[in-house]
């Protein structure tokens, strides 16, 4: 019996990474600061990751404009804005 799409969607959302490991991820290669490639930073992270869950949660990283994948590796480019962070310091909360 062939998959349906519909199958094959619910099959995909229920192998979804957690919000942790996506965290854990963007903070490694937030704080190495450097081109890494996609075997350092499997060794870099602090807990192992699946390889399909690490290329899913690098597919939202660059979809977000947080990283940049290239044929070397993979480099964090999100840079915060501290204007942004100061207003909401400063905002009053509602």
């Amino acid at each position: 019996m062939p998959k349906t799409i519909q199958t094959t969607e619910r099959e995909r959302l229920a192998h979804s990474p957690t919000l942790n490991t996506v965290m854990m991820v963007e903070e490694t290669l937030k704080n190495s600061g450097e081109l890494l490639t996609l075997a350092e930073l499997k060794r870099r992270l602090p807990k192992q990751v699946m390889h399909q869950t690490l290329l899913q949660i690098l597919d939202y990283l660059q979809l977000s404009g947080k990283i940049v994948i290239g044929t070397k590796g993979v480099l964090w480019v999100f840079a915060e804005r501290k204007e942004l962070n100061e207003l909401i310091k400063r905002g009053t909360e509602i």
